[in-house]
């Protein structure tokens, strides 16, 4: 009992460091800008609005703080998207990218751009809501075809694969199909991008995490379970098939929300999820915080960098989560090996 309650204590103080550091990037993130706005006058303004001066409270509540917002949520919701994925796969390398959820939101926002297709009568969340859209019909035929197949966690992998081939298939029809003006804007799309954020957005993707992280702590034992096999979850009591499909159809929510407003953002969903596994392990009761707060960081910190490299010019952050996400999981790849021999 003792031995786990210093475990717990540790546990619980590793989830508490990751949160302050997510917190201390989504700081230096608001930070960051051609205008002089200190640490100190985000805090008071986050606090105290009233106390800036008409252009900064401008600059922070209408210009940095939509997208540090969205920086943290956008990277805790593909963490927390990565790492049930890779619970119900049995996959390490499983995230939104293999079964398809984000290259399918990739193609709806490009179809949007190039044949003009419209769902939402406002431009601001018509891209946003056809990709929704697309990534949503992609779960669906997951979830059809792992129901008739028995939700296998092979079924999933290999039907999620093909989906990924076809939609990049389509997404390259819609490039050589674009004008050079369209082509511009599909880019910059697939890149990832914080630029587009509003407050609406954010309440969207916070509703979805507020209503997610409730179902999760339900299923908590049951996905902890499952990482023991599935014949060990099912000897517990556990409903396999089911409980990979009700956490399928929550993640791929989770992903294509964030996905839709922020564009393709990658390994953010694959580098979170192993930060947090490193620290805490495998109950759900502390990898789900840790992997919220190791995404939140990963995303806060690469929205900061994205704003130095070139003052003044946000660099697509999906460039910089690339650039920064290979070595980080070549150096956790490395490190479990060792600890393997």
């Amino acid at each position: 009992m003792a031995d786990h309650r210093r475990v717990t204590r540790i546990r619980w103080f590793t989830i508490a460091v990751l949160t302050l550091l997510a917190l201390a990037a989504f700081i230096v993130s608001t930070v960051v800008g051609p205008i002089d706005l200190g640490p100190r006058d985000v805090v008071t303004g986050l606090i105290s609005p009233d106390s800036l001066t008409p252009t900064q409270r401008t600059v922070l509540w209408d210009l940095r703080l939509p997208m540090s917002v969205m920086a943290l949520l956008v990277g805790m919701g593909l963490s927390l998207a990565g790492a049930q994925m890779q619970t119900i796969l049995g996959n390490p390398l499983a995230e939104p990218f293999t079964l398809g959820v984000s290259a399918a939101a990739a193609f709806g926002g490009a179809a949007a751009i190039v044949l003009g297709i419209v769902v939402i009568d406002q431009p601001q969340f018509n891209l946003a809501a056809t990709a929704w859209v697309a990534a949503i019909a992609a779960t669906g035929l997951i979830v059809v075809a792992s129901v008739v197949r028995g939700a296998s966690a092979e079924s999933m992998i290999l039907l999620g694969i093909a989906l990924v081939f076809l939609f990049q298939a389509l997404l390259a029809l819609m490039q050589y199909r674009a004008t050079t003006e369209a082509l511009q804007q599909i880019v910059f799309w697939t890149m990832g991008s914080l630029t587009r954020a509003t407050w609406a957005g954010n309440l969207i993707m916070a509703v979805v995490l507020g209503i997610s992280l409730p179902i999760f702590a339900v299923l908590s034992w049951r996905l902890t379970a499952l990482r023991l096999g599935d014949a060990r979850a099912s000897a517990m009591g556990v409903n396999v098939a089911r409980l990979r499909v009700v956490v399928l159809v929550i993640v791929s929510l989770i992903a294509a929300t964030t996905v839709a407003f922020s564009g393709v953002i990658g390994f953010v969903g694959l580098v979170g999820p192993h930060i947090a596994r490193t620290l805490v392990g495998e109950d759900q009761r502390y990898f789900v915080p840790a992997s919220l707060a190791s995404g939140a960081l990963m995303l806060s910190a690469a929205h900061a960098v994205s704003l130095l490299i070139v003052p003044g010019v946000a660099i697509p952050i999906g460039i910089i989560t690339a650039l920064v996400g290979v070595p980080g999981f070549i150096a956790i790849v490395m490190s479990r090996r060792r600890s393997v021999w």
